[in-house]
């Protein structure tokens, strides 16, 4: 049985890093950071350096591993540093599209790292048509850079603080130029940001907070949306340059899947928030059942709640081969048609004759889901009972999750018996929106649940509905896919 050859997940737009210390290698302790946050973005990593005021960028398609080795990292010195991996929301999978973007501001280079999704694109582009702006990319992203690069402040966290309250959508955001890392934060607070300190006085700024774990800096706070932070060297100062949305937008699939078990956002530890999820699914709906297993890795934390708060027997019914990254070969028809394994094996042995609770976190297609139910029964499950700790998804995302058109979810299309027919499943439940929401612990005003309400926090043009490629027909300087891989100052 072919598994798991196919994504079924929701796809996050990227994770994003900035470090300003002067004395340290600021190249490597931003690729480790990458390396902590690799799970937001697999598509592309780059990283941008400033050294007394010259600006070199490195970047890839690939995995941080992949794109930079020890001779790379060695030739990227600097005082200050911002990094990017990337999975695209909004422009093609293209090596044009990876990031840092740079545009020039005074004779001067600025590089700057994106994660979210704006959502007045055609304002912001009218803002620039005065200005011989030359796209090279098809993102959203390097509209940002643009409109920074162009404004005539007298200096780059001037020019951010004009730039913020003209920008709707969800923007989480580093960059770098003039020895400055500056920071800042959408108003709604859509995607994660942190602030940490080094031992050495120096800050950081990280998606999540295990990115700044990894590098040892102890965490300081969260940038809260709408502000900005400017780090220096030793020093950090933050502003609030946009009042905060009254109805604020965290994403909610933070907690349900984006974010890493240990990463802490609004002061909560990501996989204790998880096991509620799961005891939560178990208090509205129970099974008769002998084993409680996830499906790796992200359902992992909810088994164990659902285990733990229905008496059933938690176990590793799946094992997961976590040496698979993304990849670009793919098997041949041969290995499709003998069942190549990729990412997950069935431990036959402890399944087999088993009444089976199966835990994940969300279902999107349902394909992947399908063929791991497949697997279990093929392995010899007597039932299987699915379990989800989020509620069936059924809008599309416009702030960084890769859900462009309703037709992709099947909870769009079918209700929960359809589904259950659809994937194989003896019982399917998914944990309601009340639930999920006693299990974070915070009011629902706080996040954003469009993709289970269809109540969007920030208004959604109707043109950006059609397709997160929309750049793609009207940007004819882009270069190609094949573009050179360099480093460019």
């Amino acid at each position: 049985m072919a598994i798991i050859l196919e994504h079924d997940k929701p796809e996050e737009a990227c994770g994003i890093v900035g470090i300003s210390a002067p004395g340290r290698d600021v190249s490597r302790l931003v690729f480790f950071t990458l390396f902590a946050l690799q799970h937001r973005g697999q598509e592309s990593a780059g990283i941008a350096v400033s050294d007394n005021g010259h600006l070199t960028v490195f970047k890839d398609m690939g995995l941080v591993s992949q794109v930079f080795k020890e001779e790379t990292l060695k030739s990227l010195s600097g005082q200050a540093a911002i990094g990017h991996v990337r999975y695209s929301t909004t422009g093609s999978t293209r090596w044009c599209n990876s990031q840092p973007v740079c545009h020039v501001r005074d004779g001067h280079t600025v590089a700057l790292a994106h994660n979210g999704n704006i959502v007045n694109t055609a304002e912001l582009r009218q803002m620039l048509s005065g200005h011989d702006v030359k796209f090279t990319s098809t993102s959203d992203s390097e509209l940002l850079a643009a409109l920074i690069a162009t404004n005539p402040a007298p200096d780059i966290p001037a020019a951010v603080a004009a730039v913020m309250p003209r920008i709707r959508g969800a923007f989480s955001v580093v960059l770098l130029g003039q020895g400055l890392v500056v920071g800042f934060r959408d108003p709604w607070g859509v995607r994660p940001l942190s602030v940490g300190r080094l031992e050495d006085g120096n800050f950081v700024i990280a998606s999540e907070s295990c990115g700044l774990d990894i590098v040892g800096a102890s965490f300081v706070q969260e940038v809260e949306p709408g502000q900005m932070v400017v780090l220096t060297p030793g020093k950090m100062e933050l502003s609030q340059v946009v009042p905060p949305a009254r109805d604020q937008g965290l994403c909610i699939f933070e907690f349900i899947y984006f974010a890493r078990p240990d990463s802490v956002i609004e002061g909560q530890t990501v996989s204790r928030i998880r096991n509620r999820m799961g005891e939560e699914l178990a208090r509205e709906f129970p099974a008769r059942a002998d084993m409680a297993i996830p499906i790796p890795d992200t359902g992992t934390p909810a088994a164990i709640g659902f285990a733990r708060e229905s008496g059933i027997a938690y176990g590793e019914g799946l094992i997961k081969n976590r040496y698979v990254g993304r990849t670009f070969i793919q098997p041949d028809q041969d290995l499709r048609q003998h069942g190549i394994r990729v990412k997950l094996n069935p431990l036959a042995e402890l399944i087999k004759g088993k009444r089976l609770v199966v835990v994940d976190d969300s279902i999107v297609r349902g394909n992947t889901t399908h063929k791991i139910v497949q697997m279990l029964f093929a392995a010899g499950a007597r039932e299987v009972h699915l379990r989800i700790s989020s509620p069936p998804i059924t809008h599309s995302c416009f702030f960084g999750i890769d859900t462009s058109t309703s037709t992709e979810l099947i909870a769009s299309e079918k209700d929960i018996d359809e589904i259950r027919r659809h994937v194989g499943a003896t019982s399917l439940e998914y944990i309601t929106l009340e639930g999920l929401q006693r299990a974070v612990g915070l009011p629902a005003q706080r996040f954003c649940r469009a993709c289970f309400t269809g109540h969007y926090p920030i208004d959604i043009p109707e043109d950006l509905k059609a397709s997160k490629h929309r750049f793609e027909q009207v940007e004819q300087d882009a270069p190609d896919a094949n573009a050179k891989k360099e480093p460019v100052a």
